[in-house]
């Protein structure tokens, strides 16, 4: 395992998921009283899991049949786009 590329990917997506509506609603379950914080936990994060094998398997593929050059192209413009819209909207 390359030890860079882990922490890269660790990273980015750690900071993309601070302050997200799916931690805004972890938060929330677990301010019930009535939910215990480790099923707040184990349901969270099975279903952070779950989302990341949809994008893995996605991405994987995607990639047979589409350039990886072309998905980042892709992906940087759909950010932008949600960014433009995002400012557009405020």
């Amino acid at each position: 395992m390359d030890i860079k590329i882990f922490f890269t990917i660790f990273s980015t997506i750690f900071l993309a998921e601070i302050g997200d509506k799916t931690q805004l609603a972890t938060v929330l379950f677990a301010s019930d009283k009535g939910i215990g914080k480790p099923v707040v936990f184990l349901a969270a994060s099975m279903a952070l899991m779950a989302a990341t094998a949809i994008g893995v398997l996605g991405g994987s593929i995607i990639s047979h049949y589409v350039d990886t050059k072309y998905l980042h192209y892709l992906a940087g413009l759909g950010f932008i786009v949600i960014g433009v819209f995002t400012i557009y909207k405020a």
